[in-house]
């Protein structure tokens, strides 16, 4: 079934986690961290894994272990779409995000623990910085770090992005709010 919510394609999530990478892994036993994660996809674009690392002493380390089973939410761009954007004064205030939920299987790759820091660095340095400047203690670093996969079952994605809006309203709110990267989100969703 889709919903009017649904992106508009595959490369609108790996976007989203590419953009905003920072996402709440949660266990079955409600332990949860914020951690950066990297999208990995088939041939299609549809995010397959989610590819990452933690701290050994994090306690999702024991629960994972112990059952694979959790959940990862992305929250892309968001922001409260005030009154005072359109012209209508029947309009009510709304609040327009897009988030990313997962079901997933985690599975510890040991020895792609170097890969996995890496891989970050590189997304997130662009070339500026390298783990070469840690010298030995990058070793050492490496040892206290666990890299997993994190293997997609189901997927659930809302892009609440001002699609239920008139056209008219739609251009107002765009025209006139204040996040211009939210604004630029809902054009890129617009099914007009």
């Amino acid at each position: 079934m889709t919903s009017l919510y649904d992106p508009r394609d595959a490369a609108d999530v790996g976007r989203l986690i590419a953009d905003y990478p920072l996402a709440w892994l949660v266990s079955r036993n409600f332990h949860a961290s914020p951690l950066p994660l990297i999208a990995e996809t088939d041939a299609h674009g549809a995010v397959t894994a989610l590819f990452g690392h933690c701290a050994r002493r994090n306690p999702l380390v024991g629960d994972f272990r112990a059952d694979p089973r959790g959940l990862i939410l992305f929250t892309g761009p968001e922001a409260y779409v005030p009154t005072a954007l359109l012209s209508k004064p029947d309009w009510a205030p709304t609040w327009n995000y897009a988030v990313l939920r997962f079901r997933v299987e985690i599975e510890f790759v040991e020895g792609e623990t170097k890969d996995a820091i890496e891989r970050l660095v590189a997304k997130m340095e662009d070339g500026a910085w390298s783990t070469a400047s840690l010298g030995a203690r990058y070793e050492k670093m490496l040892g206290q770090i666990v890299a997993f996969r994190a293997h997609v079952r189901s997927a659930e994605h809302s892009f609440k992005l001002g699609q239920d809006e008139s056209a008219v309203d739609f251009a107002e709110i765009v025209a006139g709010h204040g996040d211009r990267t939210l604004a630029s989100w809902m054009e890129g969703q617009a099914r007009r």
